[in-house]
């Protein structure tokens, strides 16, 4: 029996998911904690139902000890809709439990739900741990690389 429950986040929610990205962009090299910029991204994610979604692991406590988040964007070489997967922490004291996997197995489902044809997910080349579960899951890496700018 899992010791953990996977669910949809919600606004009561947004102190802890703020505290696991605290601990998620503490270590990427990209991002740094800022917890008022961390509230509005989430909220403009549990708040558009339609095209994005947070996923929540909840220990039997019913503490949040794990999230994900998903977005839709339209893919012109799939034809489709395809989902970015972001934000994939579990806190440090629950892994290896199975939470991350769960995780990304309800954004899977999510995505397909909503006629997604592609799943990609974004990681910190440096994050050594996370690259290696991914590849564990079968997710495999592109020849694509993320560029950005500021506006």
């Amino acid at each position: 029996m899992r010791e953990f429950t996977i669910g949809t986040a919600n606004a009561e929610d947004v102190p802890a998911l703020e505290s696991l990205l605290a601990a998620l962009f503490s270590i990427e090299t990209d991002f740094r904690p800022d917890g008022v910029r961390q509230r509005a991204g989430l909220a403009l994610l549990i708040n558009d139902t339609e095209r994005a979604v947070v996923m929540t692991a909840r220990d039997a406590a019913g503490t949040v000890v794990g999230m994900a988040s998903a977005q839709l964007v339209v893919s012109t070489a799939e034809g489709a809709w395809s989902a970015w997967i972001e934000d994939v922490v579990v806190a440090a004291g629950c892994r290896g439990r199975g939470i991350g996997a769960s995780l990304l197995s309800a954004l899977l489902d999510w995505a397909r739900g909503k006629g997604a044809t592609r799943v990609q997910l974004l990681a910190d080349r440096t994050n050594v741990p996370a690259l290696d579960f991914y590849r564990q899951l079968g997710w495999q890496s592109t020849q694509l690389g993320a560029w950005r700018i500021a506006l």
